[in-house]
């Protein structure tokens, strides 16, 4: 096993002085140093049974101090399902960013992200969201209209051309009503609108507080569970959408998580045409239906223009739990199942019944997550559940009885406890990186060691000539090999030959060796990515070759509680992956 870092060498009150210090880089990647992405502690593999698509997140800590506890980089990343690394997005947004996606716009694919300011403690954002092309550039910023600021919860492209995306207004009114004091006079206005991405304008803006009354909140303004309305930044968050879609047939479907409601609003007057859930719910709720403190409602069937019968199909994340990792926990949580669930519900509204079609429970029965979270019903019929707060992942297949077929934590190297993920999804993608190759050149060190991608193979014969040579590229998805060519200059002629030799890609960061024959001074070593049919899509510099430098811990997965592959009551499963093979031990060089 490699040997541990220096901070975890240490007496505990010795490595809390080393939390202190500015988090750097974690090493995963020998040729992008300055890298530290999240890393998937896989618990169950996907064995070939996930769908396929590579996994979208935007990790981000919930600790109060960002700077002293992981993630160590938070952005937005594009993750292979064996954990490695297609795109870092870090500093490619700027400050906070989330609910980060792929999507088609004007007949192009697309990337977006929400970033802005996030108010953790009261679980909101004000910022805009930010178009990429499949080349990393951006395109488009898109902020809300009628002088407002978009919020972080959702953000949906249509047929191509617009925009759904909610908005976080706080305004003044008397309370007293709704059990406030003098003093509390602040209360969020949530608000959608539906935006033409080209141009901005709104097409249509709908605004909770003309269609949905304060007292139809799960969250009563006298217990300051959702702000205290003193002003504008702890107004008090009666409605709280998280999530809008809209139907074929022109409406909208709207989760409330403060209201523990789903509504299906009309797209051309905003009146309200059903709740499900909460209060007031049209519907009589059939067993184990009952939500609350949802998220990501999204239509499975219905919504047509013409309805073909009278049911429509809807799939949401319960949370089951309303709670703030920044507050703490105490009595103003509030509990409604042991632990979050996924969930498909059919309505029928000539019955006026609702209806449990399927339910996705997480590993073991042991998630319970108290903000955030998503369910994406895949092409195949997979299901993919982001459980929010507590930064875990699991695919399940319907076809093997709702049971998951792929479960990961977020974790991020040595700072890795409170790791969050507000939405993740799966998606295909093919980008094309706007850098330049990083190639690392280096002569072995003496005696090899260091982390389990230096060993060498018992037996390896590798003299002082070695070099080690590490190529990558970030975000490029269509580099099938890579062609290194290098100058050999042979130490008794001083004749100087040139070679080339190609080796096929490996993942984010692919490990390669040049062995002359004889002693020899090796230089010049450059790298071209090759694509389909050899054709040479980017040149890298030249490097010169250097010693190689100190290999700091790799990151290695830990034993995590609660996701193991069965539901025998076990808990306690080792990881079975880490990042990129970083586990494997061997000669990871062609």
């Amino acid at each position: 096993m490699p040997a541990p870092t220096r901070c975890q060498a240490l007496t505990w009150l010795a490595a809390a002085t080393c939390l202190l210090q500015p988090v750097q880089a974690d090493g995963t990647y020998r040729s992008r140093p300055d890298l530290s992405p999240p890393h998937l502690n896989i618990t169950i593999p996907c064995d070939g049974r996930c769908e396929a698509g590579y996994l979208f997140v935007a990790p981000f800590t919930g600790y109060a101090d960002p700077v002293d506890h992981g993630p160590l980089q938070a952005a937005p990343y594009i993750l292979t399902d064996e954990g490695d690394l297609v795109w870092s997005g870090f500093t490619y947004f700027s400050t906070w960013s989330g609910n980060f996606q792929a999507a088609r716009w004007r007949g192009r694919d697309v990337l977006f992200s929400f970033e802005g300011a996030h108010n953790s403690l009261h679980g909101h954002g004000h910022g805009h969201h930010t178009f990429l092309d499949q080349d990393y550039q951006t395109i488009r910023e898109l902020r809300a209209g009628h002088n407002m600021l978009s919020d972080k919860h959702e953000f949906i492209v249509l047929n191509e051309t617009t925009a759904l995306f909610q908005i976080y207004h706080p305004i003044q009114m008397d309370l007293s009503a709704y059990g406030g004091t003098p003093e509390q006079t602040w209360i969020v206005d949530a608000r959608f609108q539906e935006v033409d991405i080209e141009t901005g304008k709104v097409l249509f803006e709908w605004r909770s507080l003309d269609w949905a009354s304060p007292d139809e909140t799960a969250l009563p303004l006298p217990l300051g569970q959702a702000g205290i309305g003193h002003n504008s930044s702890t107004a008090w968050d009666y409605f709280h959408i998280n999530s809008i879609t809209k139907g074929d047939d022109g409406h909208y479907l709207v989760s409330a998580r403060h209201a523990s409601t789903v509504l299906k609003v009309n797209g051309t007057d905003g009146s309200v045409i059903w709740r499900l859930g909460g209060h007031k719910s049209d519907f009589e709720l059939g067993p184990n239906v009952t939500f609350g403190f949802q998220h990501h409602a999204r239509y499975l069937s219905g919504g047509d223009p013409v309805p073909l019968s009278t049911t429509e199909v809807i799939s949401l994340f319960d949370n089951s739990v309303y709670g703030s990792e920044s507050a703490g926990g105490g009595d103003k949580e509030v509990h409604l199942f042991p632990w979050s669930r996924g969930k498909y519900i059919e309505l029928d509204h000539a019955a006026k019944k609702a209806t449990l079609v399927k339910t996705f429970h997480p590993p073991n029965h042991s998630i319970l997550a108290k903000s955030q979270g998503s369910l994406q019903t895949l092409p195949r019929g997979n299901a993919l559940i982001n459980w929010g707060s507590e930064g875990q992942i699991t695919e399940f297949s319907t076809e093997a009885g709702e049971q998951p077929i792929f479960h990961a934590f977020l974790d991020s190297g040595f700072l890795q406890d409170k790791l969050q993920n507000y939405r993740a999804f799966r998606y295909n993608w093919t980008g094309f990186s706007p850098e330049t190759i990083a190639v690392v050149a280096e002569h072995p060190r003496p005696g090899g060691g260091g982390g389990a991608q230096l060993d060498y193979h018992e037996g390896d014969q590798v003299d002082s000539s070695a070099v080690n040579v590490y190529v990558s590229w970030n975000g490029d998805t269509v580099t099938k090999s890579w062609r290194l060519s290098w100058s050999q200059e042979d130490s008794s002629t001083a004749v100087v030959t040139q070679h080339a030799r190609e080796y096929k890609r490996t993942g984010f960061e692919t490990a390669m060796r040049i062995q002359p024959s004889t002693r020899a001074l090796v230089s010049g070593v450059r790298v071209e990515a090759i694509g389909d049919h050899g054709r040479v899509l980017s040149v890298s510099d030249p490097v010169e070759v250097g010693p190689a430098a100190p290999w700091t811990q790799p990151w290695q997965p830990r034993e995590r509680k609660g996701a193991s592959a069965s539901f025998d009551g076990h808990n306690n499963q080792q990881p079975l992956l880490a990042v990129g093979g970083r586990a494997v031990r061997g000669n990871i060089f062609k």
